[in-house]
């Protein structure tokens, strides 16, 4: 298998996947006893559900999944099914009596123009994500990269197909491994900076999204308020760190993405980032900072190189 998020021991990754309707839902799931997870969200058009459950001074201190998903705001309800699943396990923060699963997720608007616009992840799909999790990581146009597309700064009929990417990387004993979800407004570019995937111009050469904004562009053309997008990434470490300490881990895979998607973090994007730690290895911080970045880099390209195109929306892997 390749380098994936599943080299950090623990982690498994489901995908539910509707081919017809354009859309899907990807599971991380825990280790049997939760993970310390923080979340930083880094674009302006988020989706999201139990966000506060990640903040350093929570309650439950450790997540049980992590749930990323296609729908918009409709796709949140995978979630409920992942809950479901979970609780039947007897996973989650007890209660007294009850187990309550702490399952945080995050969703992309694919609402077209890949699939139906109303086809949306729901909760027998998040279960089913969570039944086919294992630790082989399929890449591309699959779970809640199935609809994605990248580049759409001249709107949706000039943009590329996104879809997951995962990569893992090592250093020191250390593992830290990144899933990616990549749906995002600008263009996807490789360790150079060229352009892999992104706005195209009608006769096939790309727009350079970054480029044409400081121009004073147009976004989207006539359609500035039609189209929303967002990339949404977990990172994972063995290294034991705390929550607070896994802040700066997202911070700094948010570098990583800031450095392959080109603009980042628009007022179009809603952009969220987990970072969790899975595990009592060593290795200090800042090493594992540096290590995200990379991971997530990767993850990012193999997203774009991974996914296949349809409905006439042209990928890299045909």
């Amino acid at each position: 298998m390749s380098p994936s998020l599943t080299d950090v021991a623990g982690l498994l990754v489901g995908h539910a996947t509707d081919e017809a309707g354009g859309t899907g839902c990807t599971v991380v799931l825990a280790p049997l006893a939760g993970m310390p997870c923080t979340a930083f969200v880094r674009g302006r058009a988020t989706g999201t559900r139990e966000l506060d459950a990640c903040r350093p001074e929570s309650l439950a201190g450790r997540v049980d999944a992590i749930v990323l998903a296609g729908g918009s705001a409709f796709g949140l309800g995978a979630a409920d099914g992942v809950a479901r699943w979970l609780a039947a396990q007897g996973r989650g923060f007890a209660v007294g009596p009850v187990t309550v699963p702490i399952v945080p997720a995050a969703v992309i608007f694919d609402l077209g123009p890949c699939g139906r616009a109303d086809a949306r992840p729901d909760a027998a799909m998040g279960a089913e994500a969570c039944a086919a999790a294992g630790r082989a990581v399929a890449e591309g146009s699959v779970g809640a990269g199935t609809g994605a597309t990248v580049g759409k700064a001249l709107g949706p009929a000039s943009a590329m197909k996104g879809g997951v990417g995962t990569w893992s990387v090592r250093a020191g004993g250390v593992v830290v491994g990144a899933l990616v979800v990549v749906n995002a407004f600008g263009d996807v570019t490789d360790g150079a900076g060229t352009i892999l995937a992104g706005a195209r111009n009608p006769d096939g050469t790309f727009v350079d999204a970054a480029a044409y904004l400081a121009r004073g562009g147009e976004p989207f053309g006539a359609l500035a308020r039609a189209a929303h997008q967002t990339t949404l990434v977990v990172v994972a470490t063995d290294a034991g760190i705390d929550r607070l300490a896994l802040g700066g881990v997202a911070r700094a895979a948010a570098d990583g993405l800031a450095r392959r998607v080109v603009p980042v973090g628009t007022a179009f994007d809603g952009d969220v980032i987990f970072a969790c730690s899975a595990g009592s290895a060593g290795g200090t911080a800042l090493q594992v900072e540096q290590l995200a970045r990379q991971a997530v880099e990767t993850a990012v390209e193999r997203a774009v190189r991974a996914a296949r195109g349809r409905d006439g929306i042209p990928g890299l892997a045909g």
